[in-house]
């Protein structure tokens, strides 16, 4: 760690939540999030909505966080923001207002890759987490992206593996909309999956070559599935809720540690780590840690609050760019494409 203290102020605003941290070199002294509810009557994130609640949030969430970090704007050494990728109009606020605000301060600005955050976010300093060693498989799972990195070290990264179609996240979502569940549907089935039998249904898992996922098919297969046994009995979906949850999570949850294994087996790198919005799902976590036994693979879990999309990811990556003076100008612009 530095001698001095640098802080760094993130901005993070790729999806519908707006979040603003920052970070005293790796210590998080504030992370704030905004969630956007109303995008629940939708069934899905609306993108130029979530551009306008961004606008109506990214002052009182960056003046929230200043103020619960205990300093002022005076005291920042740098902002970093999200670049991509995630939805343009989103984006888009994130950026303009930090390279305003670091314009203003007359202070660097640091763009940051969203997925790398959700990977670099096990090195905030944080007694409940491990923090892994170079080099470790990284497993980010989310609502728009689902891939497996040989994360070699901070900035050099490979990707194995990728969905080929839906992401895991979109999977869990759209399976609970099938189920009538409400947005966001993914924890519901989560929570449903807790009562059920996982082997009370078995659905099909796609035949996908290397280390690439689909989650298409397996959409398509549950809600077929749906169709026909509700045909049968209208009330079946209200009866068996908690076995079909638990039998979706379940092909899910295999279809990742699948995959999973087969990564560890040809990289024979041992350590796991996990990263995104559904590494909160109680039962990925539950499987890595018995991986963790059976396998003897090191496994590393984020805590909940930084497996959502939140600044402190942001934050983490910013402060090591930082260190390595990695700073961008004022042309810098949103991405909403953008690989690692």
């Amino acid at each position: 760690m530095q001698n001095s203290t640098k802080y760094i102020l993130a901005i993070e605003s790729s999806c519908d939540d707006t979040s603003a941290a920052v970070l005293a070199n790796e210590k998080v002294l504030s992370n704030v999030v905004a969630n956007q509810e109303i995008h629940q009557k939708y069934g899905g994130v609306v993108p130029e909505l979530a551009s306008r609640a961004h606008q109506q949030n990214i002052v009182p969430v960056v003046d929230q966080a200043l103020k619960q970090a205990n300093i002022n704007k005076n005291q920042l050494s740098a902002i970093a923001f999200t670049r991509g990728p995630g939805l343009m109009g989103s984006l888009l606020v994130g950026t303009s207002f930090a390279k305003s605000l670091a314009l203003g301060l007359a202070i660097p600005l640091i763009e940051v890759n969203h997925m790398q955050a959700h990977i670099l976010a096990h090195f905030i300093e944080d007694k409940t987490q491990k923090t892994p060693k170079f080099p470790f498989l990284a497993m980010t799972i989310s609502g728009g992206h689902t891939q497996i990195v040989l994360v070699k070290s901070y900035f050099e990264m490979e990707v194995l593996g990728q969905t080929l179609d839906d992401a895991v996240g979109e999977a869990f979502d759209k399976s609970a909309k099938i189920l009538g569940l409400p947005y966001p549907g993914g924890p519901l089935i989560d929570n449903y999956a807790k009562e059920g039998n996982p082997l009370a249904y078995p659905f099909p898992k796609p035949k996908v070559d290397g280390l690439n996922f689909s989650f298409s098919g397996l959409k398509t297969s549950i809600l077929y599935f749906l169709q026909r046994e509700t045909q049968k009995n209208p009330q079946f979906k209200s009866e068996n809720i908690a076995d079909i949850c638990a039998s979706i999570q379940y092909t899910i949850l295999e279809i990742l540690m699948d995959k999973l294994t087969i990564a560890v087996a040809q990289t024979e790198v041992k350590r796991v780590a996990i990263g995104g919005g559904v590494a909160a799902n109680s039962g990925i976590r539950q499987r890595l840690r018995e991986a963790e036994n059976k396998m003897g693979w090191e496994t590393y879990i984020p805590k909940f609050e930084y497996c959502t999309d939140n600044a402190a990811m942001i934050g983490i990556v910013g402060y090591l760019k930082y260190l390595n003076k990695d700073f961008v100008n004022q042309s810098v612009v949103a991405k909403a494409r953008y690989v690692i």
